[in-house]
């Protein structure tokens, strides 16, 4: 009876692992059944990439139940590595792909282990305060373009020997943003399923027993925003490519803001959750918009609602009504 009862949840996620390609193939084809425009090509693109950035804050925020604030920096750091290289040495995506990485890795290192024993509020104002110096350097600093930023990003190029694989537009830019995308779903799915993630959330729900299970916290720790940091710079990489040029705004308020609510949005450790939110928003933005400043408001509106009313995102909103409708339809006929 013991290994019919462990062997059930092993078998529960592999069909919703199996689950999930029914999804992935509905995603890829979206745009095209959407109509195939260029601005709809355009807002799948920027929908894939921005939620690859919110997958690497997401396992900070709800694995670790850590608000980091500096996740932007590692997307500014993917952006600025890609667009560097690329206008300065010639370097091919492949390569900024792997600076991208690196730079990131060292970056999350430093980060990591200056704030490994601060918890919660000192915590996300350390992770601020370092997103706050980052944008006075990225403006300022003109290795990295000052205000003006760095111009003349190429065309993404990932041709192989053999096999020819360019984006010369949104279009053809799509399959590289979903490949992207499924990449960072699947690594945010090992890591939950993995002997680090069960680490991740025992610290976080009770360190002290965590402690006495013989598990390292200021390890634990690192090594997840170790693991987070390239994921968000990844989105970074595609990003330079895909508006041709980087400036400091990628560490503007805004893409902080858009990460936090495709974090909680629909509910966290949610494994769509991010995309699905992230979608819901860009959406909005692009086919709904109510004038610039007006979709800021609202994007920061919508986080306050949810963290304020429902902090379990939409998908506690939809347990109870979920529940309600089942009470109300086995309820017997009077």
């Amino acid at each position: 009876m013991a290994g019919a009862s462990s062997a059930h949840p092993t078998a529960a996620r592999a069909w919703s692992r199996w689950a999930l390609l029914p999804c992935a193939l509905l995603v890829y084809l979206a745009p095209q059944a959407l109509g195939g425009s260029g601005a709809v090509y355009s807002a799948a693109v920027l929908i894939a990439i921005f939620a690859v950035m919110a997958y690497g804050l997401d396992i900070i925020v709800s694995d670790l139940g850590e608000v980091s604030l500096a996740h932007t920096v590692f997307f500014a750091v993917g952006s600025y590595t890609t667009a560097l290289l690329s206008t300065r040495t010639g370097a091919g995506a492949w390569l900024t792909l792997a600076g991208s990485v690196v730079m990131a890795l060292g970056f999350a290192a430093f980060i990591g282990l200056v704030t490994l024993r601060l918890r919660e509020f000192v915590f996300s104002l350390v992770t601020y305060a370092v997103a706050v110096v980052a944008m006075a350097l990225a403006t300022n600093w003109q290795f990295l373009g000052g205000s003006d930023g760095v111009r003349g990003i190429p065309l993404l190029d990932l041709s192989l020997p053999g096999l020819h694989l360019q984006a010369k537009d949104d279009r053809s830019l799509w399959p590289f943003a979903f490949g992207l995308l499924v990449l960072a779903v699947y690594l945010v799915d090992r890591f939950r399923h993995s002997a680090l993630g069960a680490a991740a959330v025992m610290s976080h729900l009770n360190p002290r027993l965590a402690t006495m299970s013989g598990i390292d916290l200021a390890r634990v720790r690192l090594q997840v925003f170790l693991l987070s940091a390239p994921i968000s710079a990844a989105g970074g990489w595609l990003y330079a490519y895909q508006r041709a040029y980087v400036s400091a705004d990628v560490l503007e308020s805004y893409f902080l803001i858009l990460m936090l609510t495709a974090v909680v949005l629909v509910g966290r450790r949610q494994l769509l959750g991010p995309l699905a939110a992230t979608a819901l928003v860009l959406v909005q933005e692009k086919f709904f918009s109510l004038g610039g400043y007006v979709d800021k408001i609202v994007l920061g509106s919508v986080l306050v609602l949810i963290l304020g009313f429902f902090p379990q995102g939409l998908s506690g909103l939809a347990r109870p009504l979920a529940v309600a409708w089942r009470r109300r339809t086995a309820a017997p006929p009077r």
